[in-house]
């Protein structure tokens, strides 16, 4: 894997966060609606731990937004084009270290329905299911839970 560089998010960051989110493949067609008029802001940048993965060449590799109360992963995406390269895996690592370093014990994701195998290969367990909530979101999703791995010492 290329060099890697994982970096807390600042407002400079927030419009090109808004284009990954706006640019995912994931959320066409059905989905679409979810991601409608959706923007990333310095105001939520500032509110949470929000943090980017970049390359080498600074280019924005994929992001996630933890929320510590209640605790929960608000956003997660990568690139269309890093998929498959572990870009995935190394933000949620780098989130449940966060939480750790937090304090906090779990952490909750609403998943997207076509991601729900991705979590749940990095360790989260399905909980539930989270009803549709028109007009944005017309479909079921997942519900699953990260336990945070306990810090030694």
């Amino acid at each position: 894997m290329q060099s890697i560089t994982i970096r807390r998010a600042v407002a400079r960051d927030a419009e090109r966060l808004t284009a990954l989110v706006q640019a995912s493949g994931a959320y066409r067609g059905q989905y679409a609606s979810i991601i409608s008029g959706y923007r990333v802001t310095a105001d939520y940048l500032a509110r949470h731990r929000v943090f980017t993965a970049v390359d080498a060449a600074g280019r924005l590799l994929g992001f996630y937004a933890l929320v510590l109360e209640p605790p929960e992963l608000d956003l997660a995406f990568v690139a269309d084009d890093a998929q498959g390269t572990g870009i995935g895996r190394l933000l949620v690592e780098h989130m449940l270290g966060q939480a750790g370093r937090a304090g906090l014990a779990s952490v909750r994701v609403v998943s997207h329905p076509p991601a729900e195998e991705f979590y749940r290969r990095l360790g989260a367990e399905r909980v539930g299911t989270v009803a549709p909530s028109p007009p944005k979101v017309t479909w079921e999703r997942p519900e699953l839970r990260f336990t945070v791995p306990r810090r030694a010492g």
